[in-house]
């Protein structure tokens, strides 16, 4: 399998793929193709951190992750967000998405970035070291449970001092 970062040429392909990824998920709006097409035009999309993988030549997995801000009254902070991250249903349970992490996670490093936030699976993402958001002081702005809303340092205390509510833009919910 090949990790590499998106390029134009792979819209069609990737936008086909989240949408087949998500087709069937319960907890999903099934729109998060479209939200990758929102994000690709905002001030939050990090090229860089758009990767796909492929196998044999064709696309069977995609993440992202994008800038995103928390707030309290005094204070805003930069984080990353991890949303989404998909494989086609034919490809998953390889390892893919785990892939797909560890090198978004790594790039993100290289880049300089600090953290990531998410909100999803609370069996999933321990695995690569995501906690209670809470246990950070942060926070959603909806109603999630505390074992859906997770944070990573990718730094050690890349998140000390951080705290607030996450701040999202309207492209996440148009």
């Amino acid at each position: 399998m090949n990790i590499r970062q998106e390029v134009l040429t792979d819209y069609p392909a990737v936008f086909n793929l989240i949408e087949e990824a998500f087709r069937n998920m319960e907890i999903s709006n099934h729109q998060e193709h479209f939200f990758v097409e929102r994000l690709r035009k905002s001030q939050a999309f990090i090229p860089e951190l758009s990767l796909v993988a492929l196998l044999e030549n064709k696309i069977v997995g995609h993440i992202v992750l994008s800038k995103i801000n928390l707030k309290t009254d005094e204070k805003e902070f930069q984080t990353l967000i991890l949303a989404p991250v998909s494989v086609l249903p034919e490809f998953q349970h390889r390892g893919i998405g785990s892939q797909l992490i560890i090198a978004a996670h790594k790039k993100a490093i290289e880049l300089g970035f600090k953290s990531v936030i998410l909100v999803g699976h609370e069996d999933y993402y321990p695995r690569f070291g995501y906690k209670k958001a809470v246990a950070f002081g942060i926070k959603q702005p909806f109603d999630v449970p505390e074992d859906n809303n997770l944070a990573l340092e990718l730094v050690e205390n890349g998140l000390n001092g951080v705290s607030g509510t996450v701040d999202y833009p309207t492209y996440f919910f148009e």
